[in-house]
């Protein structure tokens, strides 16, 4: 099955990625009326929100917060 670029930027686990491309109003009051929480784990979350991004030096960063997030699942 083929989407175009649209359906398939909004079809994103990430609410803030997917609200970054297209219909930014629609995705996020969706989010916020759901209680949707974004994990940050890609790039561009990481870059709208301001962090380090999951790749180079951030890389290590990000791999102890999900060891931690693993071994104590409520945080």
């Amino acid at each position: 099955m083929l989407l175009g670029i649209t359906k398939a930027s909004l079809a994103t686990e990430s609410f803030i990625s997917a609200a970054s491309f297209q219909e930014t109003t629609r995705v996020l009051t969706e989010a916020a009326v759901r209680g949707m929480r974004d994990d940050l784990r890609g790039l561009k979350e990481n870059v709208i929100v301001g962090r380090l991004i999951p790749a180079g030096t951030g890389f290590a960063h990000h791999e102890e917060r999900r060891k931690t997030q693993e071994d104590f699942p409520g945080r």
